[in-house]
């Protein structure tokens, strides 16, 4: 379902260059849900760009679905994503002038999607399974962290995406809230078939998924190599 093959991304400040990614080599199969873990500046979060087509890779390929993004329009690779792939994102992203109902439907409309009674159910259904169905007249400044992330995961949920791509969703959430967030994310996998990749520097998340890939300084490193595997062994 995700296949990332000699990936490389280097940063230009100036006459600085920052090598981000060094030749990433990675596949994810159609309903796994795979966690990638590592430091901060281990280049986890640019992979999550390259890989979602937002931003560019300066060499390799990535193709999703059996897609090549690097051979797509810009058009192509919109409609690539909103076809395909629901966004999860640390700082939430919601629109600040809608209500939580609002910031949902936007995505359903940007798919194509029609306002119709099934539609409305369907909201209200993944609103109550992340408890916050009281909150859809809400406005995200009238919302906890722990609300916006949910209703920023029922957004990509709605229009039931193959590929659920997560940047570390739990980062600014307590325990409570990120468990309830996990949770539905391996729900989202098991029940629905929807292949999840997620980024994260928390050991205790990495293990909502059924395998782990460990990075370091741009590169995929082996668990034993990553001081941080020790999670697995307690």
């Amino acid at each position: 379902m995700i296949e990332a093959e000699n990936v490389c991304k280097t940063y230009r400040i100036g006459k600085v260059e920052v090598p981000a990614l060094r030749g990433i080599s990675l596949q994810v199969e159609k309903g796994e849900f795979v966690t990638i873990v590592g430091p901060s500046g281990s280049g986890k979060s640019t992979l999550f760009y390259i890989l979602g087509g937002l931003t560019h890779a300066d060499s390799g390929r990535v193709l999703i679905d059996g897609v090549n993004f690097s051979t797509l329009s810009d058009s192509g690779r919109t409609h690539l994503r909103r076809s395909k792939i629901g966004f999860v994102f640390q700082k939430f992203n919601l629109l600040p002038t809608l209500t939580a109902e609002g910031n949902i439907e936007i995505a359903r409309d940007i798919a194509g999607h029609q306002d119709n009674a099934a539609e409305r159910e369907r909201v209200q259904r993944i609103m109550q399974l992340l408890g916050v169905e009281k909150r859809l007249d809400h406005r995200p400044s009238e919302m906890s962290g722990g609300e916006q992330q949910r209703v920023a995961l029922a957004r990509a949920l709605i229009n039931q995406p193959a590929i659920i791509l997560a940047d570390e969703p739990t980062g600014n959430l307590d325990s409570q809230n990120s468990e309830i967030v996990l949770s539905m994310l391996r729900r989202s996998n098991q029940e629905l078939g929807q292949t999840v990749l997620m980024i994260t520097h928390n050991p205790e998340a990495a293990t909502y998924g059924d395998r782990v890939i460990h990075m370091r300084d741009g590169s995929i490193v082996p668990p034993e190599k990553d001081p941080q595997w020790s999670f697995a062994h307690d």
